[in-house]
């Protein structure tokens, strides 16, 4: 299994975090996390008229799929039914929305089995305990991880112990993922 990118966005529809991993096969070497904005969408590095705003257009493209999705399952399916994943024949993206509204959203490839369980304990385990209730110099403890936190242009998220934890746990989840030719 293979990690394309992730990112999470706030209530306000705003990218507050985003992280690329190279395909080993872009790169010719195994595959590296990577958070530097220079990488475009598919491990493209920007060429002649691109720029390193790509970057925050596919962010508002992920965006902008994710809600698009999700109201319309709201609207054929009721309130009850919940917009998880969907898949292209390039990748598959899977969806996770917290009691907050913060939005977690993940893009893998094709095979990879669901990542809810892995983008709710990125939430739980992550982001409540190094962006929420870790105190940085810029912001207080949140005693209440349900109490809604703002993260403007992504501060507080950019904290070494969260994108530390993030990469681990990705690089873990992709060595025990399961085989290239297993079908999910």
């Amino acid at each position: 299994m293979t990690v394309y990118s992730f990112y999470i966005f706030d209530r306000h529809a705003d990218c507050i975090y985003q992280r690329r991993w190279l395909p080993s096969s872009l790169s010719g070497k195994p595959s590296r996390p990577t958070s530097d904005t220079q990488t475009l969408s598919h491990g493209e590095l920007p060429g002649p008229g691109r720029s390193k705003r790509s970057a925050d257009d596919d962010a508002k493209l992920v965006f902008g799929t994710v809600f698009s999705l999700r109201n319309m399952v709201r609207k054929l399916g009721g309130e009850d039914d919940n917009f998880i994943c969907y898949r292209t024949s390039q990748y598959k993206l899977h969806y996770f929305e917290t009691p907050t509204n913060i939005k977690f959203v993940m893009l893998t490839d094709t095979k990879a089995p669901s990542m809810r369980i892995a983008l709710q304990q990125i939430y739980v385990n992550l982001y409540v305990e190094y962006v929420i209730l870790t105190p940085s110099t810029s912001r207080q403890v949140v005693k209440n991880p349900l109490s809604p936190v703002e993260h403007p242009g992504g501060v507080g998220v950019n904290n070494e112990l969260f994108e530390e934890s993030l990469e681990l746990f990705v690089v873990c989840m992709m060595m025990s993922g399961p085989a290239s030719g297993e079908t999910v």
